[in-house]
């Protein structure tokens, strides 16, 4: 009785035609141009991953070479040579690997070889897939038949790893960068070959598997092959999951959610979870990784977002970025980016994956320079950085009245100089005056009366000034660090604000989170709408001035004393009993104020020194 051996799918499925190569439009298009224009090369070389079709595409090349009345793009898949080429048996198409026939006298026999005259085609097509396993001596032989073979002799090169193969050979071929293939190709090809076959294949399960095989269609094919075997003819996204310990996407978003929301108990017993059901510690650190780049791209870019994340879940997570500023997400990319470093180097990779969840769910809780600065400006902290609600704080005890006397405070360990971020005042550089707490009350200020709602209108330069003005009031800070600022014009709702190239301070300002905070409130109150803020680099306009050093601080008027009677030398026979620094080496209070490094501290952080009495 004869049997039918059982074939593949993915060799039942692989292409045959130049229109059946998925994911790979650039270099078909490129292929089928050169034969139509009869701009043919003598060498080829097609690197990409594993499964992303490069051996498929050189055969359906050949096909397309020596078909009858080629070359040709439309051939007949079906006539004898076409068979002959797909299936290995063409006398015209030699298949060679190139890790078992890696030696010189292998490339000398074929040297000699590729003499003859094709048997039916036109070309003589020399295949050697893995090319990059060839030793040295071997490139070396093949250099002179690659640069001028005979006329009817090609040569298709195929490789995973290019930096591999000698430069003298990469410049003698034409190179096709074959693509990794997207996930929603790979899984509409699943879909197709499933009804082919008769098996019911849900669109979760075709991506789960897709997801699984990372670009190559190859792989998915054979994971398809597997679950048909394993499930019969329905297979859901459980069973892939069950099958190859991938973690589903529900699973992924309410990690994302818990470690977004600082839950770590509810994210580490998910973790054990995951791993009593054996599922792959790495493939769930890559899953939760890939749904923090959609999250941060979505934030950053939404028009160029593309979540995959369940639709049940996406609302609930994009309101999760809300409370989570661009900078925490990049910080927590590059914890899980060192986890996963870490992760791959170990055996124990429950342990990396755990420290590193723990670490980014505080990396959250803690406030950043970004954070403090804000504070500094009127801005305040972000939730996330707030403590807990169910550990609330006992209230601060009211302030004392104008009246009463402070109680005294204990007085500070000696200082040279203190380092202060002045909000609202100038910087003083004058002799340092009694406490404020102190001094005499002074009436608050009557607030600014706030100007009643307009309706729409046009921004113009004057509105500028005006919204300068507004922040000045609200948050001086703010105001001073915009520097020098040129409207230029306002349009389709976007403000276009010049500043010099070199005004690294004002432009900074003018992009961070605290001016686009208050920005739709004040123009919509000075013209009626709220209205975005575009920075342009403008060389006309003047350029920062160069900060200059603060005037040295006076010294403390004081009643003049007596000079000290100098003691008298000691003979140079006589040692010190404890040795000084030469005064040379001592910085005196002059260059402690105009140190580098102080001047530095003070223009990062707008600050100024105030000196620190005794008194």
């Amino acid at each position: 009785m004869h049997s039918v051996s059982y074939q593949v799918f993915a060799r039942k499925y692989r292409p045959r035609t130049f229109a059946d190569v998925l994911g790979q439009e650039h270099v078909v298009r490129t292929l089928c141009n050169a034969i139509e224009q009869k701009r043919l090369a003598h060498a080829y070389l097609f690197v990409g991953p594993r499964g992303t079709g490069k051996t498929s595409t050189a055969r359906i090349f050949a096909k397309a070479l020596n078909c009858t009345g080629g070359p040709r793009v439309d051939f007949d898949p079906d006539e004898d040579i076409c068979r002959e080429i797909a299936e290995g048996r063409s006398l015209d198409v030699l298949e060679i690997d190139g890790a078992s026939n890696r030696g010189i006298d292998n490339i000398r026999d074929l040297r000699d070889n590729v003499q003859f005259a094709p048997a039916r085609g036109q070309y003589r097509i020399i295949y050697i897939d893995e090319v990059h396993m060839l030793t040295k001596e071997s490139f070396n032989a093949l250099l002179k038949t690659l640069e001028e073979p005979p006329a009817h002799v090609m040569f298709i090169f195929a490789t995973t790893e290019p930096h591999k193969i000698l430069p003298t050979i990469l410049s003698r071929c034409q190179r096709f960068d074959l693509r990794p293939i997207p996930a929603d190709t790979i899984a509409k090809h699943l879909v197709h070959i499933a009804q082919l076959e008769g098996v019911s294949l849900s669109e979760a399960a075709a991506f789960a598997i897709a997801r699984v095989a990372d670009g190559g269609m190859r792989d998915a094919q054979s994971m398809l092959d597997q679950l048909v075997s394993f499930c019969g003819n329905k297979i859901e996204e459980t069973q892939v999951n069950d099958i190859f310990g991938v973690t589903s996407r529900e699973t992924v978003a309410r990690a994302l959610d818990a470690l977004l929301g600082r839950r770590l108990p509810e994210l580490l017993h998910l973790i054990h979870e995951l791993a009593e059901a054996g599922r792959d510690m790495g493939q769930m650190l890559a899953e939760l990784m890939s749904a923090l780049r959609e999250l941060l791209v979505a934030k950053v870019a939404p028009d160029e977002a593309a979540l995959s994340l369940p639709p049940e879940w996406r609302e609930r997570l994009m309101a999760q970025l809300t409370r989570c500023p661009a900078d925490k997400l990049m910080r927590l990319m590059e914890i899980l980016a060192t986890a996963e470093e870490r992760l791959h180097r170990s055996t124990n990779k429950r342990l990396h994956l755990e420290m590193g969840l723990i670490q980014a769910v505080h990396a959250l809780s803690e406030a950043n320079i970004s954070d403090i600065i804000r504070a500094l400006n009127g801005a305040p902290l972000p939730p996330e950085t707030l403590p807990a609600p169910a550990a609330t704080e006992p209230p601060l005890p009211p302030a004392p009245a104008p009246s009463q006397e402070p109680a005294p405070a204990p007085a500070p360990a000696p200082r040279s100089a203190d380092l202060q971020v002045l909000d609202d005042a100038p910087p003083s550089f004058a002799a340092p005056t009694a406490p404020a707490a102190a001094q005499a009350p002074t009436e608050a200020p009557a607030p600014a009366e706030t100007p009643g709602p307009v309706g729409p209108q046009p921004f113009t330069p004057a509105l500028w000034e005006r919204l300068l003005e507004r922040l000045h009031e609200l948050a001086p800070l703010k105001a001073d660090m915009l520097g020098h600022t040129l409207f230029v014009e306002e349009n389709e709702g976007r403000l276009v604000i010049a500043v010099h190239p070199q005004d690294t301070d004002t432009r900074d300002a003018l992009l961070g989170e605290g001016l686009r905070e208050l920005l739709p409130s004040l123009t919509q109150e000075l013209c009626g709408r709220p209205v975005s803020l575009h920075v342009v680099m403008e060389d006309t306009l003047p350029p920062p001035e160069a900060m200059e050093p603060p005037p040295p601080l006076p010294l403390p008027q004081t009643a003049p004393k007596a000079p000290a009677p100098k003691p008298a030398p000691k003979p140079a026979t006589e040692k010190s009993d404890k040795a000084e620094a030469p005064a040379s080496l001592r910085p005196t209070e002059e260059e402690f104020y105009h140190d580098p490094l102080v001047e530095l501290a003070l223009k990062e952080f707008h600050a100024t020194l105030l000196r620190q009495t005794d008194s």
